[in-house]
């Protein structure tokens, strides 16, 4: 039996606890949070589990097999490092940490321990994106030419981080697991209309030497909730709305070829608009998915989906936005180790 510490009972809190506490093979052994009033509520929904406002009173526990740090991401590096130390297993949520040279410490860390540690990308567990990820591998769509993604809603303003940050990890970690292809660089620009000078509005671009291109559409300010993502394919096209109650993916058998005339001086255009198609999708829950995942790796040695090189190559290129942010826009080069 796995056993588990929660680190922050806030809005993520109480799905962790309640799908660690359904997978086989896991139980939730302590919920930590500052706040009284949050660990007021874990106690009359979970009475067995037991909490405290003191990450050492679950570190110290032999019957902690791993920690799940849920936190604000500026708590995240520290808390982690701490538990590794303790020869504890580590998932983090996203953003894995606020640096590459955080997340980099933590992988050697893990590494020198020998200890599983995962980032929570919860969407790479969902029916959907695994849906999109064999149309893809299966040939179906052809070659990949883009990938623009929306993700804009009302709030909520984070205190710490802007909204790339906060936003961009489900796409960026949903746009590495569909493409296998590293970028080479990536421009972004953004603004903030808040005091504490953390971008609001945010757009990046995720540029390939490969043929395709990647788009990212950031807000924290606009009046309708959004969340999708177009792929653009040499066969067809794919649109993931995740707002959308029942029919998520559709499949645009839709797309056009390019000529040039005798003269080699005009393009010829040729559209084509065919059917489209609804795919089924599996239903599990995705949080299901992934703590299931982190069990596996920590039992049996396996590989999650969402690993710690995911969380890694997410926040190099959150990195490498800041900088173009910060410097207007400017094209900023990131290296893949």
């Amino acid at each position: 039996m796995v056993g588990i510490a929660i680190i922050g009972y806030g809005y993520w809190g109480p799905n962790l606890v309640r799908n660690f506490s359904s997978v086989s093979n896991s139980k939730v052994e302590w919920v930590i949070d500052l706040r009284a009033e949050r660990l007021d509520v874990i106690k009359k929904q979970y009475p067995n589990i037991k909490t405290s406002a003191s990450f050492d009173d679950a570190l110290n526990d032999p019957a902690v097999t791993a920690v799940v740090v849920a936190t604000p991401v500026q708590y995240h590096y520290a808390l982690a490092k701490k538990a590794l130390e303790k020869g504890k297993h580590v998932l983090i949520e996203k953003p894995m940490t606020q640096s590459s040279a955080e997340a980099e410490e933590l992988v050697a860390l893990s590494k020198e321990k020998g200890l599983a540690l995962m980032v929570d990308h919860t969407f790479l567990y969902t029916g959907a994106v695994r849906k999109i990820k064999d149309l893809i591998s299966s040939g179906e769509i052809g070659d990949i030419q883009y990938f623009d993604s929306t993700r804009i809603n009302l709030g909520l303003f984070q205190p710490d981080i802007n909204v790339l940050w906060d936003l961009a990890p489900h796409d960026i970690s949903i746009l590495f697991f569909l493409i296998n292809d590293r970028p080479v660089s990536v421009s972004a620009t953004g603004i903030s209309h808040t005091p504490n000078g953390l971008e609001n509005v945010a757009y990046l671009t995720v540029n390939y030497d490969t043929g395709h291109i990647a788009h990212f559409s950031c807000s924290w300010s606009s009046p309708v909730k959004i969340r999708k993502i177009l792929i653009g394919g040499t066969k067809k096209m794919i649109v993931f709305d995740d707002v959308e109650p029942s029919e998520k993916v559709k499949v645009y058998d839709t797309g056009y070829s390019v000529k040039t005339d005798e003269d080699k001086r005009k393009l010829l255009i040729d559209y084509r608009a065919g059917d489209i198609h609804v795919p089924k999708l599996e239903q599990r829950e995705a949080l299901a998915g992934m703590a299931s995942d982190f069990i596996s790796a920590i039992e049996k040695g396996t590989t999650p989906v969402s690993d710690w090189q995911v969380g890694l190559e997410v926040v190099r290129v959150l990195e490498a936005a800041q900088e173009s942010i910060k410097n207007k826009g400017k094209e900023v080069q990131i290296k893949f180790q």
